[in-house]
């Protein structure tokens, strides 16, 4: 093959492949923004009375059932995502957009404080702990090289920058 059809070949691949590597890095800093926060909402919602006995138990399963639990906001959700879908499919988009957001937003918040609740007994798993130790290594170099490039340098400074504008607008407000 020559050299020029080969070049012809390969971009095409280049191409896909920066394409996936923004929509995961998309993925990964939403989940990086989110994961934390939104875990730490759902801890003081379980140092509620009610739901203290819910975590107890959860922290207390066995590695697999503690596995199989990530099974339930999966499948509760799931549900909800094909309605959101249908609604999209008959003109209501903002409506299925929300539902989208709202899903992947509370499924974040489970799945994080799930996994919170279970890692100590997931990390007994030799094969979760070799995987989940790839995972982190394979998202961080993802995220560093994401945070590397000028488009995340830009978007990160108009985002300082809009929080200052938002400090100084509420400084006025509350202290006229």
């Amino acid at each position: 093959m020559s050299e020029r059809w080969r070049s012809w070949l390969t971009w095409p691949v280049r191409l896909l492949k920066a394409v996936v590597l923004w929509l995961v890095a998309i993925v990964l800093i939403f989940e990086e923004w989110g994961w934390e926060p939104l875990a730490r909402i759902l801890a003081r919602i379980g140092q509620w009375p009610g739901f203290r006995w819910i975590e107890n138990i959860i922290r207390g399963l066995p590695p697999y059932a503690a596995l199989g639990l990530f099974l339930v906001p999966v499948l509760l959700l799931l549900p909800i995502k094909i309605l959101a879908l249908y609604w999209l499919a008959h003109g209501h988009q903002l409506l299925g957009l929300g539902v989208i957001l709202g899903a992947k937003v509370g499924g974040t918040a489970i799945t994080a404080r799930l996994f919170m609740l279970t890692q100590a007994t997931l990390m007994q798993l030799p094969w979760f702990a070799r995987w989940f130790t790839r995972w982190i290594n394979w998202k961080n170099a993802v995220t560093q090289r994401v945070r590397q490039s000028k488009a995340w340098q830009q978007a990160h400074a108009l985002g300082q920058q809009a929080r200052q504008r938002i400090q100084r607008w509420l400084d006025k407000i509350v202290r006229p």
